[in-house]
């Protein structure tokens, strides 16, 4: 009788933790989600204002606002499904080239050869993606594993 008690008493302890463990789990997720949230809404509104007062928005500007918008989208993606979309990474990561080829022209007015390197790296990044879409859907996730 003490044994069954004990051991009831164990299960009721380990449930007790396992559900307090994943509050805090749960909670500093959230918080850092919003924490990020916010750091790409600030970020993004003081690029805005840098871009009023300056009265003109380049090129340069519209892909930051872009790059912005991409990064809103997969924080609200993982807030509401709670997995990483890496797509939007991809996404992000070939905005940011995209950005730095076009800065690089404009800055140097003369593109080299070397300046192929980037759009190769998009390309990879695009292939990437295409793997990703073609893997995604030729072999979706099975929904029971990722269930609590």
């Amino acid at each position: 009788m003490l044994k069954q008690w004990l051991e009831r008493a164990d299960q009721r302890s380990n449930s007790l933790a396992h559900g307090f463990g994943n509050l805090l789990v749960d909670s500093f997720h959230n918080l850092a989600l919003f924490a990020i949230g916010g750091t790409i809404v600030w970020s993004a509104v003081h690029a805005f204002l840098m871009m009023t007062g300056k009265g003109a928005a380049t090129i340069d500007d519209i892909l930051l606002l872009f790059i912005y918008l991409e990064l809103g989208a997969m924080v609200g993606i993982y807030f509401k499904t709670n997995h990483m979309p890496v797509r939007f990474l991809i996404y992000v990561a070939m905005t940011a080239l995209t950005r730095m080829m076009i800065s690089d022209i404009q800055a140097h007015h003369n593109p080299e050869m070397k300046i192929l390197y980037i759009p190769g790296a998009i390309l990879v990044l695009a292939l990437a993606t295409l793997v990703i879409r073609y893997g995604s859907a030729k072999f979706p996730s099975d929904k029971s594993t990722n269930s609590p």
